[in-house]
């Protein structure tokens, strides 16, 4: 592979607790009670404006979701390092790709401010050629625009490119780009693989530069 796409929440980086607080001190502002953690991961994947809208629930208004999101965000950037951290072993799986000379970036639907900081906050600045947000293209993932991009920017092919995430939506994202779906078992929503499969699953972050380097 010439280039490897991650996914961020689930897949680099554990941040289930920054969302989880996150959700529900959102909440907490509209005076309702909080929701269990599960139930918010449940959430993740589409972008935050989906997960408050699942959040609140279909009695809010349109309008009542819009104020949300934005006090929502708000609070995210002021506590979204508390207890992020990245998965075990996958810094060292960035570091060995990268020696590797693998050209690597982030594809999240995370907003892209959020998703940078993140990444330059945990000292991975450097690992990665770009990072691309939910709110960097017209369209968030499944849709394949962001994968086209970032494979035109490297100047590499489709058989060429790999998506690692932990969910149907990074599967249904690579499929889109007609690229390798590898899927991680340790992130937020590994049970929806079982209606999406992707090509392979890797149960620690090691197992990845093992296939890529043919050394597994």
């Amino acid at each position: 592979m010439d280039l490897v796409i991650f996914d961020l929440d689930g897949t680099l980086i554990d941040s289930k607790t920054d969302l989880a607080n996150s959700v529900n001190a959102t909440r907490a502002h509209l005076g309702l009670n909080p929701i269990e953690d599960d139930i918010v991961y449940s959430y993740v994947g589409n972008g935050a404006p989906v997960l408050i809208r699942k959040a609140l629930g279909p009695e809010f208004s349109d309008e009542d979701v819009q104020e949300s999101l934005q006090y929502f965000l708000a609070y995210y950037r002021d506590h979204m390092l508390e207890h992020t951290v990245l998965y075990s072993g996958m810094r060292e799986t960035l570091d060995q790709l990268r020696g590797e000379s693998i050209a690597m970036s982030v594809l999240t639907n995370k907003p892209v401010r959020f998703s940078q900081a993140i990444v330059d906050g945990l000292g991975l600045g450097s690992h990665f050629r770009r990072v691309y947000g939910g709110n960097s293209f017209d369209f968030k993932k499944p849709h394949p625009v962001g994968v086209e991009a970032l494979m035109a920017e490297c100047g590499t092919t489709r058989d060429r490119t790999l998506m690692v995430g932990d969910s149907a939506v990074d599967v249904q994202t690579a499929r889109n780009a007609q690229i390798t779906a590898c899927g991680v078992t340790w992130g937020f929503q590994p049970e929806t693989f079982a209606e999406h499969p992707p090509d392979f699953l890797i149960e620690r972050p090691g197992e990845l530069a093992e296939r890529i380097l043919h050394r597994g």
